[in-house]
């Protein structure tokens, strides 16, 4: 099957598997919050994953996008405008800022854009009279559920909101699987194994690392503003370190090098803390255990692990 046809039915079964065993409002909020943070993830696995470049400053593209859609209404701009104007500004950042910072390596690299997002959180901390400041500010109202009625679908707010980002993570996830099978995902692959051996059958690395920057950036704006619009209220903290830690980690524990990766470490990051509601005290140190015992067992993550150990089984099937 065509893997971009093959990501599309998986992430839509997906979606609407959760629609149709949801029993509350609640867990679609959860459903939506999973899906949100899939989008962000599947930009982390196009420049982890596809060209192995690690990024601890996203958060601060993530908020971009959210204040964008906080900000822009007051100016007269539509929140659906407000959202891709977000996602341009996010790209365009990141190219200019990509090329003097993508010439570093390792743990340099992680530094600089850990700076990078620690500016941006800055500004959004220090500029009260734009962005409210560390209280942050409102979100103008948005209901997607109007738009479902637009078409005659009739649902409440909280199923709304799922289904509009269970479509756009689909979106995103069918996209990022095209450009990995595509012949520029392959340039970005050969920039992954070795910098030089690409740039020897002509790949342009700066470019390539540039680009893939970009659109891990546009994606993590993109989630972003949709955080911002489902909540009505955003603060500084989506700028933080720690929220770009999360992103990263989400991506390392669910496999970065697929972008299947990013659906099952978004799933596990985000619904395991509602269920250790019961053990409030020790979430971070189960949390934790479960990170440490999947890196110790599955260095390359969940689902490429899980792909390795359907594929033993079916060998030793045809061996029978």
């Amino acid at each position: 099957m065509n893997p971009t046809l093959k990501a599309l039915l998986i992430t839509l079964a997906l979606v609407v598997a959760g629609a149709l065993i949801f029993p509350s409002s609640y867990y679609f909020r959860v459903g939506s919050l999973i899906w949100i943070n899939t989008i962000s993830v599947t930009g982390i696995v196009v420049l982890l994953g596809y060209v192995g470049l690690v990024s601890l400053g996203h958060a601060g593209f993530f908020a971009i996008g959210a204040y964008a859609v906080a900000v822009l209404p007051g100016y007269g701009v539509p929140s659906g405008a407000a959202l891709f104007v977000g996602a341009a500004a996010a790209g365009l950042l990141a190219m200019v800022i990509g090329r003097p910072i993508l010439r570093l390596s390792g743990y340099y690299l992680a530094i600089a854009t850990l700076g990078l997002g620690m500016l941006i959180w800055m500004v959004l901390t220090k500029e009260s009279w734009l962005t409210g400041g560390p209280d942050g500010m409102v979100v103008a109202g948005f209901n997607p559920r109007h738009w479902f009625a637009l078409v005659g679908i009739k649902m409440k707010s909280t199923e709304a909101w799922y289904w509009l980002t269970g479509l756009v993570a689909t979106i995103g996830v069918v996209l990022a699987v095209n450009l990995g099978n595509s012949p520029w995902g392959r340039a970005l692959r050969a920039v992954h194994d070795s910098d030089v051996a690409a740039s020897s059958l002509g790949v342009d690395v700066a470019r390539a690392k540039v680009v893939a920057f970009a659109i891990s950036a546009v994606y993590a704006a993109v989630a972003g503003s949709l955080l911002a619009l489902a909540n009505g209220y955003i603060t500084p903290d989506t700028a933080g370190f720690m929220h770009s830690v999360e992103m990263v980690t989400m991506a390392v524990l669910g496999g970065a090098t697929t972008v299947y990766g990013a659906i099952v470490g978004s799933l596990i990051l985000t619904a395991l803390p509602q269920v250790l509601t019961f053990v409030a005290e020790y979430e971070h140190i189960v949390l934790g255990g479960v990170m440490v015992a999947t890196m110790v067992a599955m260095r390359r993550g969940l689902v490429p692990a899980l792909g390795d150990l359907a594929h033993r089984l079916a060998m030793r099937g045809r061996s029978k």
